[in-house]
C-alpha cells in the first residue's frame, strides 16, 4: 500500500466506504461504474489512465469478509468482480501475469469449470485465465500425460475420465472440475460487496 494512502488513513479514519462504483471485468479491465451503469447493471467505462491504473493495482486488497477493494486515500472503494479477484494472462517469461502486472509464477491448484473457464490459485490469489489467452494455455493441458485436444477436454468436462493436469514451470498440477456457479463460495470472495 502506498505511504500516502497510509497517511490519509491515519488522518481520516472514518471516511465512508464506496460500493458499486468500481468493477473488474473477466478480461482484467478496471471499470468505472457511474450511477447510470449501476442502475442499468452495465459493466461501466474502461479505465485507461495509466497512473490511475497503477495506483489502483498498488492499493488493491481484500477485507475480512472476502470483499476486494481499492484503498483510495482514506476511502475503501469496493470492487464488483465479474469473475475472480484476479485475472491472469499468459506470459512467455512468467507463465502468467495478473491484471495488476504481478507475475503468477507458481500455481498450487487449478480448476476447469463447466463453462470452460480455467481458474488458478496460489495462496490468496485466485485468478481466472482471460478467455482470449486460452489458445496459448491449451497446449499445457494433459490428460493422462498426453496433450489434450478439444474433444478430449470436452469429454473430460462431461465425464472426468483420466487425470487432467496443466504443465507450468516444469511441474504438472492436477486440474479439478468445478461448477462455475460455486467459484466465489469455493474461494471465499464476494463478487458484489455490499455495505455491512
Amino acid at each position: 500500500m502506498d505511504e500516502l494512502v497510509k497517511q490519509a488513513l491515519a488522518k481520516w479514519p472514518n471516511v465512508p466506504h464506496c460500493y458499486g462504483w468500481l468493477g473488474l471485468d473477466a478480461r482484467g479491465h478496471w471499470r468505472m461504474r457511474d450511477q447510470q451503469a449501476q442502475l442499468q447493471k452495465l459493466p461501466g467505462d474502461k479505465i485507461a489512465h495509466a497512473a490511475l491504473l497503477s495506483f489502483i493495482n498498488r492499493n488493491y486488497a481484500q477485507d475480512e469478509r472476502g470483499c476486494w477493494f481499492f484503498q483510495n486515500g482514506p476511502q475503501r472503494v469496493y470492487v464488483n468482480l465479474e469473475a475472480t479477484p484476479y485475472i491472469a494472462r499468459s506470459d512467455p517469461q512468467h507463465g502468467f501475469v495478473l491484471q495488476t502486472g504481478a507475475p503468477l509464477e507458481q500455481i498450487e491448484q487449478a480448476y476447469w469449470c463447466d463453462n470452460g473457464a480455467l481458474i488458478l490459485r496460489h495462496g490468496d490469489i485466485v485468478a481466472q485465465v482471460d478467455d482470449r489467452d486460452m489458445a496459448q494455455v491449451l497446449p499445457a493441458l494433459r490428460i493422462d500425460g498426453r496433450q489434450a485436444g478439444d474433444d478430449a477436454l470436452l469429454a473430460w468436462l462431461e465425464e472426468q475420465r483420466g487425470k487432467l493436469t496443466i504443465l507450468h514451470a516444469g511441474k504438472e498440477i492436477a486440474v479439478q472440475p468445478l461448477a462455475y456457479a460455486g467459484v466465489a463460495q469455493t474461494f471465499g470472495f464476494q463478487q458484489a460487496p455490499q455495505a455491512g
